[in-house]
């Protein structure tokens, strides 16, 4: 584990009782959350699935990455796109899909510094998307995953 990651995990680490706490304290939807209601269903799940999301990268932990994936997911890491079918195929790859930059862009981001719009909640620069995706027909029933993983290094506005 390199130095940056040692530290990042730490400054996660250690502020992650204070997200919580943050977290339950607030009582009126602010207008980031409703943007979010109207994006992808539910602020609350998109507010536990980015601290899920950070304290599993800043521990390296692949398969809790992998869990809050939607598959098959088509990633960007650098050059090459890749598409990933499935949770096993995230973990065997995670090295190539959490690269250095993606992990510092899921590190960094605050969650009342969220960018939302009709594609979903974005982390960092495009680096992760976070999107609601129907579970039957009709959608009447939905999750909220990762939609989206890519290096924005290279992507020409």
């Amino acid at each position: 584990m390199t130095i940056r990651t040692q530290l990042a995990t730490l400054i996660l680490l250690a502020g992650t009782p204070l997200l919580s706490t943050l977290g339950t304290a607030q009582t009126a939807p602010t207008d980031l959350d409703k943007s979010i209601d109207l994006s992808v269903s539910s602020h609350v799940k998109v507010q536990h699935l980015l601290t899920e999301l950070q304290q599993a990268v800043s521990q390296h932990n692949a398969a809790a990455v992998a869990a809050l994936v939607h598959y098959p997911i088509k990633v960007n890491p650098g050059k090459h796109p890749i598409t990933i079918k499935n949770p096993k195929a995230f973990i065997k790859d995670y090295d190539q899909i959490i690269t250095p930059d993606i992990a510092a862009a899921i590190y960094k981001q605050k969650y009342d510094a969220l960018f939302v719009n009709s594609q979903g909640v974005m982390i960092g620069d495009g680096e992760v998307w976070i999107t609601g995706f129907c579970l039957d027909k009709n959608c009447k029933n939905s999750d909220i995953k990762i939609g989206t993983i890519q290096d924005t290094k290279n992507l020409k506005p």
